[in-house]
C-alpha cells in the first residue's frame, strides 16, 4: 500500500488471540482496496482549513418533529443531528471513494484475506463523563445493535460472527467468511455507545433523555417535538486528530422543527434559521427573493459534486399483486413523462435518472461486457432476456405534453399481460382493478404526480394521490403500507453490504429495511454477494454493472431524475474552506465569521428582518 506505515505481523510475534496463520497489515488507516490518499502523520484532511475558528452559533431546520433521542432502534422518530453525539471507530475522508482514518481506534489490524479486522482503541478516548471509552464498550455496542438495535444492522452485519478482546486494548471482529473487502470499514463507521450509561436504563426505549456520547458535541437543550439544541463539547477528547482538524467550528447548533415546507422556507427567509439545502427546482427557481436576497444579506450558490446520485424514482411495491408483473410496471412508466416535466415544472435542471448508480463510473451503459457476462451467463432464463439484448433507457416524449406513443406502448404492453379496459378502469385477468394509492410526504411533490396520475387515467388506471404527515409516513414505509411511493437508495462509489438490505431476499421481509420493492429473487441476491465479495475495483465495477442492468430490466421502479450540484442558500455570515471535497458538502468544515456576523446583524435591523 502507499504513504503507509506497514508491518508484517507473524505468528511467533502475535499478540493472544491474533491470527497464527498469515501475515497481516497494521495501519492508521482502511481502504476498500489498499491506497490511502494521506499517509501515517497526516495533519489534516486537504479540504478543511485547520485554523478555523471556533465561536458562533448555527441554526438549521429539520422536517416532521420527533419523539426520540436515539437514532439506533426502529421504535420513534429521531431527532435531527444526534450522530453529532457519538464517535465512530474510523472516520471516512470526503475526498477518496472508500478509505477511513483513525478516530476512537488509532491503529487497524488486517490479514490478507480480510477474514476478520482488529482495532486498537485509543487510550486517550474518553466519554463526555470524562470515563474511558474501552473495548467492552465496543463489544457490548456491537452486540446490542445485533439483537435490540434497528432490522437495519442485523442485515448490515450479519457476516460478522464475534466481537472479542484479544489484549492490550485490541477489539477483534470476526468474519463468516473471507474475501468480503468491505467488512472492515463497515466496523470502522459503527459508532461506540456506553456501556456504563446504558446499565441503568433499557437501550430499546425511545427515550428524550439527552444520550451520552464521545463525540464533539453534547445535546444542551430539548423543546420535545420542536428543537435540539448541541453544544460544542469544549474538552472533546479528539479535537486534535488529524482526522478532526477544521471540523466542528460552530460552538452551538440548533435544529428547529418544521411541520411544513412552505413555512419552513418562509421562516428561513426571516432568517429564522440560518443555512438551507433546497431540493425542490421550482422553489430554488422562482422562490429565494426579497429584500435579503436583493440585499445580499443571503447568498444562494451551486456547489458542483462528483457524489453518486443513486436512484429516486416512483417504487412499486411488489406485494401487492396488480404490481408482480413487470410487463404492468413497465407499462406505468410510460405514463411519466419527464420531458414535459422537466420543461415545465422543473426549469430545465434535471437530468433523467438512468441507473441506480447514476453520476459514476458504476452505472451500466451500452450492452453487458465479456466480464459482465460471466455474471449474468448462468442466470439467464432467471433474469429478463433484455440484459442481453438492449441498452436500458427510460422512456422519453417529445415534451409537448401529449405522450401518445408512449401510452399506445403501454397499452400493447398491458394487454400482453391480460389487461383490458373495461367500464372504464384498467382490469386484470383475474378481474383486479388498477386502482392504487400514491402516498407523498412532501405537498411540493404533488405536482409533479399529478400529471403522471392524469396520464396514468388515460390508462384506465385509477390512482388517488395521498399526502400524509411525516410520522404516519415513517410508519407506513417502515411495515411496506403503502402501494407507490417516492422513493430513493443512495449510492457510494464503493457499494457493497447495504445492497442486501435494498434488494436482498431477506430484507424483504424486514420490517424498517430499504428493500422497498419487496425484491425476492435469488438471482438478485447472487449479483448483491458479487459485489460484495469483489476481489478488486475492477470486479467491483463489472459486479454492479449486472446488478444495475438486472434492476432496471424489472422494472421495479419508475425513474425520476437528479442533478450534480448541491443547491444551498446561507444568511452571509459564514467562512469556509478554499476547497470543496468532491463526495460531500461538508458543511461540518464551515465556520462562522464574527466581523461578517455583527456587518449581517446591522444591515438586518436596518431592513426590518431578522430571527431570535
Amino acid at each position: 500500500m502507499r504513504s503507509l506505515a506497514v508491518f508484517l505481523i507473524l505468528a511467533a510475534a502475535a499478540l493472544p488471540g491474533r491470527a497464527e496463520e498469515a501475515a497481516t497489515t497494521i495501519s492508521h488507516g482502511l481502504s476498500m482496496y489498499g491506497d490511502l490518499k494521506y499517509g501515517e502523520g497526516f495533519e489534516h484532511f486537504d479540504y478543511v482549513n485547520p485554523d478555523a475558528p471556533k465561536g458562533g452559533e448555527v441554526k438549521q431546520w429539520a422536517f416532521g418533529g420527533f419523539d426520540s433521542l436515539n437514532p439506533f432502534i426502529l421504535k420513534g422518530n429521531p431527532g435531527a443531528g444526534t450522530g453529532l453525539v457519538y464517535d465512530s471507530l474510523l472516520k471516512s475522508s470526503d475526498d477518496e471513494a472508500f478509505s477511513e482514518y483513525g478516530l476512537l481506534a488509532d491503529s487497524i489490524e488486517v490479514p490478507e484475506d480480510r477474514s476478520w479486522v482488529a482495532f486498537h482503541i485509543n487510550p486517550d478516548a474518553r466519554w463526555h463523563d470524562g470515563e474511558p471509552v474501552t473495548v467492552e464498550d465496543v463489544i457490548w455496542t456491537f452486540d446490542t445493535l445485533k439483537t435490540e438495535g434497528h432490522p437495519y444492522y442485523r442485515a448490515y452485519y450479519a457476516n460478522i460472527v464475534s466481537a472479542e478482546d484479544i489484549g492490550e486494548g485490541w477489539v477483534r471482529f470476526n468474519f463468516d467468511a473471507p474475501g468480503n473487502r468491505e467488512l472492515p470499514l463497515i466496523m470502522g463507521q459503527m459508532q461506540v455507545l456506553p456501556k456504563h450509561w446504558y446499565a441503568t436504563r433499557n437501550f430499546a426505549d425511545a427515550s428524550l433523555e439527552p444520550p451520552m456520547g464521545s463525540g464533539p458535541y453534547r445535546i444542551s437543550a430539548v423543546d420535545p417535538g420542536r428543537s435540539i439544541t448541541y453544544e460544542r463539547v469544549a474538552d472533546y477528547w479528539g479535537a486534535d486528530l488529524p482526522v478532526n482538524r477544521g471540523f466542528f467550528n460552530f460552538d452551538t447548533i440548533r435544529y428547529d422543527e418544521y411541520l411544513d415546507f412552505d413555512v419552513a422556507l418562509e421562516a428561513f427567509k426571516a432568517h429564522e434559521y440560518d443555512f438551507r439545502q433546497e431540493n425542490n427546482s421550482k422553489l430554488w427557481a422562482t422562490a429565494y427573493t426579497g429584500p435579503a436576497f436583493d440585499n445580499g444579506l443571503v447568498v444562494t450558490e451551486e456547489i458542483a459534486n462528483q457524489v453518486p446520485t443513486g436512484m429516486q424514482g416512483f417504487v412499486f411495491n411488489t406485494r401487492k399483486p396488480i404490481f408482480q408483473d413487470p410487463r404492468v410496471r413497465q407499462a406505468l412508466g410510460y405514463a411519466f413523462d419527464f420531458e414535459w416535466s422537466n420543461k415545465n415544472l422543473f426549469y430545465d435542471q434535471y437530468t433523467r435518472t438512468q441507473s441506480y448508480f447514476s453520476n459514476s463510473e458504476l452505472a451500466s451503459s451500452g450492452l453487458p461486457s465479456e466480464a459482465e457476462l460471466a455474471l449474468l451467463e448462468p442466470l439467464r432464463g432467471q433474469i429478463p432476456d433484455e440484459v442481453f439484448t438492449t441498452e436500458y433507457r427510460a422512456p422519453e416524449t417529445d415534451g409537448s405534453g401529449n405522450p401518445r406513443a408512449n401510452l399506445r406502448k403501454a397499452q400493447q404492453l398491458l394487454q400482453e399481460a391480460g389487461w383490458t379496459v373495461q367500464n372504464g378502469v384498467l382490469t386484470g385477468p383475474g378481474g383486479e382493478k388498477m386502482e392504487f394509492e400514491i402516498m407523498l410526504v412532501q405537498p411540493a411533490f404533488e405536482r409533479i404526480v399529478q400529471p403522471f396520475a392524469r396520464n396514468l387515467e388515460k390508462l384506465g388506471a385509477k390512482p388517488t394521490i395521498r399526502i400524509v404527515d411525516a410520522s404516519q409516513y415513517q410508519s407506513r414505509m417502515d411495515n411496506f403500507e403503502f402501494d407507490v411511493v417516492v422513493g430513493s437508495w443512495g449510492q457510494s462509489l464503493s457499494p457493497g453490504n447495504e445492497q442486501r438490505d435494498f434488494w436482498g431476499s431477506q430484507a424483504a421481509d424486514t420490517p424498517g429495511s430499504r428493500n422497498l420493492i419487496g425484491i425476492k429473487d435469488p438471482a438478485i441476491d447472487s449479483l448483491v454477494d458479487a459485489i460484495i465479495y469483489a476481489k478488486d475495483r475492477e470486479a467491483l465495477v463489472t459486479a454492479t454493472h449486472a446488478l444495475d442492468r438486472v434492476l432496471l430490466w424489472n422494472h421495479y421502479v419508475i425513474p425520476n431524475f437528479h442533478i450534480t450540484y448541491f443547491r444551498v442558500a446561507y444568511w452571509d455570515k459564514f467562512g469556509r474552506p478554499e476547497i470543496n471535497p468532491p463526495y460531500a458538502l461538508a458543511f461540518d468544515t464551515w465556520w462562522v465569521n464574527p466581523d461578517e456576523e455583527k456587518e449581517l446583524q446591522a444591515e438586518e435591523q436596518a431592513i426590518g428582518i431578522g430571527g431570535d
